[in-house]
C-alpha cells in the first residue's frame, strides 16, 4: 500500500468514525498534510463514493443516505465526551417534571444513568425505554409511531399526533449536526420534524451535541440557536460557537 492510499483509508476511517466531521478537525487529526493535499484527497474520495462532500468537512456516507447512521455505530463514537455530557445532563432534570428523551446514543447513556425518582417520561427511543425499565419511580411512556431500525425510534404522523397533546417542563435532544448557516440539523426529514414538533412543546429545550458535530451539514433542518435555552457539550467547543451562543443568550455547559 503506497502513502497516498494509506493516507486516504486514514481519512476515511476519520470520516466513518464521526459520522460528521469538518475539514478544520480532519486537519487538525492528520497534521503532516497540507490543506491542499488534504483537499485533494477529499475530492478523490468523494468521486470514489467512499465519503460525502459537504460544505467545511465531509460525512460519513451512511449518514447522508437518510439513516443518519446506525446506533450501534454512533454508540462507540467519542465515548468519554459523552459520558461527561451524560453527567452534565443528570445535574438538570429536577424531580416531578414531565421529560422528553429523544433518541440517539448520547440519550439512551442519560437513560441508563435516570435516577429513580417521580417523573413522567416520554421517549421516541427504543432503546431509552429499554433502559428506563429498570427504574421504579417514573412513569415511563414510549411514544408511538412508525420504526426506524437504524436508529431504533419511532416517528410518523401518529409520534407527531401524539407530542402535540403533551406540555414538556425538559425535553433532552440530540442532533446529528450544527452550522452557523443552518443550524442544528439531521439527516432524515421525519425525525427533524419530530425534533421540531417536541421543541415546541417545551418548556426547556436542552441540547446534547458534543464538539465534533459543529461545523458540519446535515440535509434537515431542525432549530437554530434561538430556540434552544441549553448546550450540554465536552470542553472543546470552538470560541467562535461560544461566541454565537452568547449572542443568542444560550447557556453552555
Amino acid at each position: 500500500m503506497d502513502a497516498m492510499e494509506q493516507r486516504r483509508n486514514t481519512i476515511v476511517e476519520l470520516v466513518n468514525q464521526s459520522g460528521n466531521i469538518s475539514f478544520a478537525q480532519l486537519k487538525k487529526k492528520i497534521p503532516q498534510i497540507s490543506e491542499m493535499t488534504l483537499r485533494t484527497d477529499l475530492k478523490a474520495l468523494d468521486e470514489a463514493k467512499r465519503i460525502v462532500r459537504v460544505h467545511g468537512g465531509a460525512k460519513s456516507v451512511d449518514v447522508v443516505i437518510g439513516t443518519d447512521d446506525m446506533l450501534s455505530r454512533r454508540s462507540v463514537r467519542n465515548i468519554e465526551a459523552k459520558q461527561l455530557i451524560t453527567q452534565k445532563a443528570l445535574q438538570l432534570i429536577r424531580k416531578d417534571t414531565t421529560l422528553f428523551l429523544d433518541s440517539g446514543s448520547t440519550t439512551t447513556m442519560l437513560a441508563a444513568c435516570m435516577p429513580d425518582q417521580s417523573n413522567l417520561i416520554f421517549t421516541n427511543s427504543l432503546t431509552c425505554a429499554v433502559e428506563l425499565g429498570r427504574l421504579v419511580n417514573p412513569e415511563i411512556h414510549v411514544l408511538g409511531g412508525t420504526m426506524n431500525r437504524y436508529s431504533m425510534s419511532v416517528c410518523g404522523i401518529h409520534t407527531l399526533e401524539d407530542v402535540q397533546r403533551i406540555n414538556f417542563d425538559q425535553a433532552f435532544m440530540g442532533v446529528t449536526t450544527y452550522c452557523e448557516q443552518t443550524g442544528f440539523n439531521c439527516g432524515v426529514d421525519e425525525e427533524a420534524m419530530l425534533k421540531r414538533t417536541v421543541i415546541r412543546q417545551a418548556e426547556q429545550t436542552i441540547i446534547l451535541m458534543d464538539s465534533s458535530k459543529v461545523g458540519v451539514k446535515s440535509t434537515y433542518a431542525i432549530c437554530g440557536l434561538d430556540e434552544v435555552d441549553i448546550i450540554i457539550s465536552d470542553d472543546n467547543l470552538s470560541e467562535e460557537f461560544l461566541e454565537e451562543c452568547r449572542k443568542y443568550h444560550v447557556q453552555v455547559i
